[in-house]
């Protein structure tokens, strides 16, 4: 006698169009017409043609009217909790001064570092999810925060402990990243070595001591660190078995990019001043280009990262919006995903992926998130679109109508 399996899904999704950005799917988006999606303990569980789907037993079945489904979005580079604002630094730009004469004038990142030392957990806490808000509308389910406006211990942590604090609140999965090396705080202005010392020996230390950080970044900029201080602060970081990041070559050609690539770095981002040696690097290492146009167009900047080059060595490109006070203050996904084709030229199905494939891989996450495959968890938006394009389309004001994370539903 032959014995049927009757699948048991606790939520199936049919009647949906699935752009799956699964590359081993032949066709644009990784794409399935007509199909169904089934999630079982948070993660999915059967993924097909409706007309293919086996017997089943649901608890709930979701008709998606031939709606579109995409992995939930990815964004993978943000300075999401910060103090204050900088409205009039902007201000200054506009009349003409740069953002590094700011920045060595005590403004730039200084300026928010104060802001943010004085600022209590709590204020940090409901500013950084009223700026969420937006981003989980439009369909976000993980986002990276890094921290980086406190440049000491204490603040470091209570930025950490900020970011951790909403992944627990606010419905959304949360990748910390420790900034410590982001620019010199004005007690150590003098002394850039001494605090690269404090960084090394004393933040990193303790921060994975108390299980804050899922990674290490550095600012590798000639307004930042030196590629030798970035390559002590990789090193403690390899020491306590942390992956590492880095802002590099984003306002000049530092070598920054090849220094990621050596300590095979998750990512490597911004990446303007970028050489081919460094592409190649990357290439060779497998580490991801986070391209950030918001930053790019914000600043008014005129060299473009060499997407060409990245294409012709296979380096895969995330999208993310660097939300920040300073250089970037976008809180809009799609908004990145119309940037990145109207000024970078992605096509929209490269920025798509951008936003969920690549995004995951940047953080580590490629095998759990960024696809919409079996066995992953069951992060998804549900967008009522003609076809996936729109979302590189329309400028920035886009809602999905269903989102979902770990198997729980959000609409």
């Amino acid at each position: 006698m032959i014995m049927i399996m009757t699948l048991q899904f606790d939520t199936l999704f049919k009647n949906a169009n699935l752009a799956t950005m699964d590359p081993a799917i032949d066709a644009p988006y990784g794409a399935i017409k007509k199909g169904a999606l089934g999630v079982t303990d948070g993660r999915i569980s059967w993924i097909g043609k409706i007309d293919d789907l086996p017997e089943y037993k649901a608890k709930d079945v979701r008709d998606c009217g031939g709606h579109w489904m995409t992995p939930g979005l990815v964004d993978c580079h943000t300075h999401l909790v910060f103090g204050g604002n900088r409205a009039r630094e902007f201000e200054q730009r506009m009349q003409g001064v740069s953002y590094e004469q700011i920045a060595k004038a005590g403004g730039g990142i200084v300026s928010t570092v104060k802001a943010t030392r004085e600022t209590d957990a709590s204020v940090l806490l409901v500013s950084a999810s009223l700026r969420l808000i937006d981003m989980t509308a439009q369909g976000v389910t993980t986002v990276e925060i890094k921290s980086g406006y406190g440049l000491d211990l204490e603040t470091e942590i209570k930025m950490l402990e900020v970011a951790k604090t909403l992944e627990e609140e606010e419905n959304i999965r949360v990748k910390t990243t420790f900034l410590g090396a982001h620019a010199l705080p004005p007690e150590y202005k003098n002394d850039p070595d001494s605090y690269v010392d404090l960084v090394c020996e004393v933040m990193i230390p303790r921060i994975t001591e108390l299980n804050l950080a899922d990674a290490v970044d550095g600012f590798c900029e000639n307004i930042g660190f030196s590629t030798l201080q970035i390559r002590r602060v990789f090193e403690a970081a390899k020491k306590h078995n942390l992956p590492v990041k880095l802002h590099a070559e984003q306002l000049s050609k530092q070598g920054g990019a090849k220094l990621a690539a050596e300590f095979a770095a998750l990512s490597a981002d911004h990446l303007e001043y970028i050489d081919e040696e460094g592409v190649q690097a990357m290439a060779k290492t497998g580490t991801i280009a986070v391209l950030l146009p918001g930053a790019f167009y914000f600043l008014k900047e005129t060299q473009k990262p060499p997407i060409d080059l990245f294409r012709k060595y296979g380096v895969p490109m995330a999208l993310a919006t660097d939300c920040n006070p300073g250089s970037s203050p976008i809180t809009s996904p799609l908004l990145i995903l119309n940037m990145a084709c109207t000024l970078f030229g992605f096509t929209p199905e490269e920025a798509l992926a951008g936003m969920t494939r690549e995004g995951a891989k940047a953080l580590g996450l490629g095998a759990e998130i960024g696809t919409l495959k079996v066995g992953k968890s069951a992060d998804l938006a549900i967008w009522d679109f003609e076809h996936p394009s729109e979302l590189s389309y329309w400028l920035g004001n886009y809602s999905c109508s269903i989102r979902m994370l770990k198997g729980k539903m959000y609409e």
